[in-house]
């Protein structure tokens, strides 16, 4: 007989409702503090959204944050932000750190001629520097880009809502989009905490976050509209769990294989993804616990009524897809 690993065993009797107050308000709590975080804290806008130039600097010599300020100065650029940049992977003699300086008067981003005058000065200081990279964006793209990242999270929230909803009901489908929601705030909420830079990739680690938690959410809700005919006179609420306990093998086997290679991604990267592959990471985790704990739970608040049967499996177009 092939031996098979397993995370689970293959049949488990776990009540995931014994505990459903504190997980759901330990959900509903985060949810308050990353929101209030956002709020008053801000969140760390790369060069994405905020506009300016960024220059990487790579350097032999250890990089002295206030000796390239001072250095700086005397060129009167305004906002400028000297940030060392960390990762297990440089070399035991490569030092890294990013300059980050915002728009000048009238100018869009920073001029060329600009640009030179700083890497003339840095090199006062470090003279084996060197410049991998300039990244220049000005203010007016950086404000579309904002609104545009959040049309993207609005739409794609909805068109996921009027999927479940014509695949479903309208109570998974609002159940799903809440659950979402939570993933979304309290990973933003993380990165307003920390004040982890957030630019563009960590948008489309956000959109990744919606897509994978939606794909573990509808795994438990198709298993459970399958359930529902089976069991017509079960409670709602043994039937969610006994939904839960029939998927859980599969959920945990996807969401540690998928952490494995996010890991990999997140020590190995570099500095460059390592705040995408973050996002992505704990989203994934975050993605696995909203479809046990938090999904199902506001489907049984929100309440089915059995006596509408749910739609059966064939029923519509969308009914027959494969989750």
């Amino acid at each position: 007989m092939a031996w098979r690993f397993r995370l689970a065993p293959e049949k488990t009797n776990v009540d995931f409702f014994k505990y459903q107050w504190l997980t759901f308000g330990g959900s509903m709590m985060l949810t308050v503090v990353a929101i209030v975080a956002w709020a008053v804290m801000g969140l760390n806008f790369g060069i994405d959204f905020r506009g300016g130039t960024t220059i990487r600097t790579e350097a032999s010599e250890p990089v002295n944050v206030a000796a390239y300020r001072e250095a700086l100065t005397a060129l009167d650029l305004g906002d400028v932000a000297i940030t060392e940049v960390f990762d297990p992977s440089f070399a035991e003699n490569q030092f890294v750190a990013q300059v980050r300086i915002s728009p000048q008067d009238g100018q869009e981003a920073v001029t060329p001629e600009t640009i030179l005058l700083v890497e003339e000065q840095l090199r006062t200081i470090a003279p084996s520097i060197t410049f991998p990279s300039v990244e220049s964006v000005g203010p007016k793209v950086s404000g579309e880009l904002i609104w545009k990242a959040i049309a993207a999270m609005v739409a794609a929230s909805l068109g996921i809502m009027v999927y479940i909803w014509l695949r479903f009901e309208w109570q998974y489908a609002l159940g799903s989009v809440i659950a979402l929601i939570h993933d979304i705030f309290i990973t933003i909420g993380v990165f307003a905490i920390f004040q982890l830079k957030f630019d563009l990739t960590i948008v489309a680690a956000l959109l990744t976050i919606l897509g994978y938690s939606i794909n573990d959410t509808v795994v438990v809700f198709d298993r459970l509209r399958e359930n529902l005919l089976k069991y017509k006179t079960m409670p709602l609420r043994d039937v969610m769990n006994l939904s839960v306990n029939e998927t859980l093998s599969r959920t945990l086997m996807t969401s540690v294989t998928t952490l494995v290679a996010l890991g990999a991604m997140l020590i190995y990267g570099g500095d460059v993804i390592r705040g995408f592959a973050f996002a992505i990471f704990f989203g994934v985790v975050l993605g696995t616990y909203s479809s046990v704990f938090v999904a199902k739970n506001l489907v049984l608040f929100i309440g089915l009524d059995r006596g509408d049967k749910p739609k059966a499996p064939g029923k519509s177009e969308f009914s027959n897809v494969e989750a």
